[in-house]
């Protein structure tokens, strides 16, 4: 039994393979070994995936993670999946090159992701040759839900949304300064709270200022991130992510002000790597 995982900043998909059985999917919570330690991400596998699996029968875990680009951060993840899944191999990679593989398998290109957060990376069709930092969500993160969120959040509590905007947030979710304050200056995962309004962004996305918000992150995107790669405008250029597949429209929209042409989008990679792993 094959078990493949992509974990973004919010959520982790999980598909488990067998030669005998159809695949069985999962979801937990996203892992990130930025903000949870290699013990809070065992008892998490624990107690969300363990008891519904066969997992002395796992022999590989082929785990896709964001913050996972770095050995240390990569030994972490190790770490929490060694015990749970006793007799398997344990391969960790970044979640961009799972991008990367689910994207364009054995073939070069610039692989994408705008989700919670942003990256970008050239890939050869067998590894990562170049990586534009993304700068999380503090300093970069561009075309991403917490880029977003974070101009956003900064206009509501300044006043200066557009009226209907305002009145229109307001009802949806009725936050005060304070607990806003709260969720990102005191709470865990600050990005996944700054990333949590993608559905009222497109619900509104006919406002100018909703759309404005959008389609300057995207422009942030391409200007910090895909035009620092040489030929970017003869590679194919992909996407992976909520924000990309929801906003696909208009991604496509300011990738060509940026003369790309947007090859493929994915909401998710797991389906595609779960069959570049196949048996």
């Amino acid at each position: 039994m094959i078990l493949v995982a992509d974990s973004g900043a919010t959520k982790s998909d999980w598909v488990l393979m067998s030669e005998n059985m159809s695949n069985q999917t999962f979801e937990l919570v996203g892992l990130n070994p930025y903000y949870i330690d290699s013990a809070q991400i065992e008892t998490i596998i624990r107690k969300e995936l363990v008891p519904v699996i066969e997992n002395e029968k796992v022999e590989k875990v082929y785990f896709y993670g964001a913050g996972c680009s770095t050995v240390y951060k990569s030994m972490m993840i190790e770490e929490a999946l060694v015990k749970p899944f006793k007799n398997a191999e344990i391969v960790v990679n970044s979640d961009l090159l799972g991008a990367a593989r689910a994207l364009f398998w054995n073939e070069e290109g610039i692989a994408c992701i705008l989700g919670t957060g942003s990256n970008s990376c050239y890939f050869d069709g067998e590894k990562i040759v170049k990586n534009v930092p993304s700068l999380g969500y503090f300093f970069g993160d561009e075309g991403s839900g917490a880029h977003m969120g974070k101009i956003f959040i900064r206009d509501y509590l300044l006043g200066n949304l557009p009226d209907d905007i305002d009145k229109a947030f307001r009802k949806e979710y009725n936050y005060t300064r304070e607990n806003i304050l709260d969720a990102i200056y005191n709470l865990p995962f600050p990005n996944r709270f700054l990333a949590s309004f993608n559905t009222f962004y497109a619900d509104n996305l006919s406002n100018k200022y909703i759309f404005e918000l959008v389609t300057n992150s995207f422009r942030e995107f391409f200007i910090n991130q895909v035009e620092h790669y040489e030929n970017y405008r003869d590679l194919p250029v992909s996407f992976v992510g909520s924000v990309a597949f929801y906003f696909e429209a208009l991604l496509r929209q300011v990738a060509a002000e940026f003369d790309i042409k947007v090859q493929k989008v994915l909401r998710t990679p797991i389906e595609a790597l779960a069959k570049y792993h196949e048996f």
